[in-house]
């Protein structure tokens, strides 16, 4: 997946035409950097793609920090002016950019569309981390020489994240911290199913908005991996909310169309491995 690829992926060129100069530090299968791909798309916008290689580290270039202190993608430079955080990210793109207008009016509506950022940026986030882990990347470490291993755990930059990856590395998806991944979507998926029958089709009324974007990634990251329906076997209207997110046009051109056929073989092989398990741990879930 190249630079022009992301680049390139523009609504309608005559829309913005170069006023305002944005640049993405990016990287294609980044569940946060999808979103605000996703964002742009809708908004019509021109950007220029910087590829942030984090299997290289290259987050932790100390000129890349200068940007995003984190050492996480993405960052958005807007006319020189970097914005981190990509739910910030695309609140600060609907405000800039406001046609189409992706985040309601009102107060109280804005604070029901945040209630969807705030169960991906403290769970669903650390959630899709673990899972895509235990199903893909826990395979890749096992490949490498143990020099190599370390010294990727030691490039985490967060001590915190790195128990979690060393757990589920050893203990792949029965790692306390799957498990907390599987109840942080239970949690997500509960209150979605009644939100969309009393609200939908979308989650905060008849149109898109940043409540369904923010949510994007970290649905399609399970129905890539194959394993959405352990959540969605008894909700039809996730389901149908999931259907109607594949045929939307910024979705597609945002996200899908730009994951490479080698992911997504990557992903279909590896999902499955762990689903049997992932449906025992929530049935447990469940249960208790």
């Amino acid at each position: 997946m190249t630079d022009r690829e992301f680049s390139n992926n523009v609504r309608d060129p005559n829309i913005n035409p170069g006023l305002h100069m944005l640049m993405l530090y990016d990287f294609g299968n980044s569940v946060c950097c999808q979103k605000v791909r996703i964002t742009l798309v809708e908004k019509g916008l021109t950007w220029e793609a910087r590829r942030v290689d984090l299997f290289k580290t290259e987050q932790y270039d100390p000129e890349y920090l200068k940007l995003n202190p984190k050492g996480v993608v993405p960052t958005l430079v807007h006319d020189g002016t970097p914005v981190i955080e990509s739910t910030l990210i695309c609140e600060y793109i609907d405000e800039t950019f406001p046609d189409p207008p992706l985040m309601p009016k009102t107060a109280a509506e804005r604070a029901r569309m945040r209630l969807w950022s705030k169960f991906v940026d403290e769970g669903l986030f650390d959630g899709v981390t673990e899972l895509s882990f235990s199903a893909m990347f826990r395979e890749r470490m096992k490949n490498m020489s143990p020099e190599l291993r370390e010294k990727r755990f030691r490039n985490v930059g967060d001590p915190r994240r790195t128990d979690r990856f060393k757990s589920t590395y050893e203990h792949g998806v029965y790692s306390p911290f799957v498990l907390h991944a599987i109840a942080a979507y239970e949690r997500a998926f509960k209150l979605m199913e009644p939100t969309l029958a009393e609200r939908g089709p979308w989650l905060l009324g008849a149109q898109p908005t940043l409540a369904d974007i923010n949510m994007m990634p970290f649905v399609a990251r399970l129905a890539y991996l194959g394993l959405l329906g352990a959540w969605t076997a008894n909700r039809p209207r996730i389901n149908a909310w999931w259907e109607r997110v594949q045929e939307w046009p910024s979705f597609r051109r945002g996200l899908h169309d730009l994951i490479s056929e080698v992911e997504f073989a990557e992903m279909r092989a590896h999902g499955p491995k762990i689903h049997a398990d992932v449906v025992k741990l929530l049935a447990g879930l469940r249960a208790g």
